[in-house]
């Protein structure tokens, strides 16, 4: 009943980075403005930039001192799991392929995704598929190292710009929208929208 395989936003489907983001900022204002500015950098900067140096770029951009993207990365391996994840890799364990697309380095990405018990079919990050999501390709090159055509697959979003990512694929789409984020302008809907993981494996399980 499942697809064949599940692919997952790791930093905001996943893991809870806002929580880090606000901390290394110093509150949650700056490091909601910090991230933003971060994210409209990701998606304009066209092929890959290091994500470092977005992150950096970003942080000056809102006033905040040089020490704040080291306090990030000093604190990455604290990213909290956000509770109902783990419980629901373990159900799709042994089920289906598990897969990570994620926004940032490869050593980010990899770090991250080791925050959470799974032995992963495929760990995909930006920096590897040369751009950015919502770029289709990041997307693409999971589907394509896993070898499952999209409407054998389905993504566990936590950004509404994945949306638009996943819908160029033709990708259905979980959204995990755990912070209560406006969609995007323009921006598809998904096929489910959610607070939590709670209903993920049975959307999953009996898709409609």
């Amino acid at each position: 009943m499942l697809p064949r395989a599940v692919l997952f936003d790791l930093l905001t489907a996943l893991l809870d980075s806002w929580t880090v983001w606000n901390a290394a900022a110093g509150s949650e204002t700056a490091g909601r403005a910090w991230r933003a500015d971060y994210l409209r950098r990701t998606y304009g900067c066209g092929a890959y930039v290091d994500y470092d140096t977005l992150v950096q770029e970003a942080a000056a951009a809102v006033g905040l001192p040089p020490s704040a993207p080291a306090a990030l990365e000093a604190r990455w391996l604290e990213l909290p799991v956000w509770s109902g994840a783990q419980a629901a890799l373990d159900a799709l364990a042994g089920r289906t392929r598990l897969a990570v697309v994620t926004n940032c380095s490869v050593r980010l990405g990899r770090l991250a995704a080791a925050r959470l018990d799974v032995a992963w079919d495929c760990i995909v990050t930006a920096e590897e598929a040369g751009v950015y999501k919502p770029d289709p390709r990041p997307y693409r090159l999971a589907l394509d190292r896993l070898g499952v055509a999209p409407s054998e697959a389905a993504f566990v979003a936590g950004s509404g710009y994945d949306l638009f990512g996943t819908a160029a694929v033709g990708l259905r789409t979980y959204w995990h929208n755990r912070i209560g984020l406006a969609r995007p302008d323009g921006a598809p809907p998904p096929d489910i929208e959610m607070p939590t993981l709670d209903g993920l494996v049975s959307w999953l399980e009996h898709p409609r």
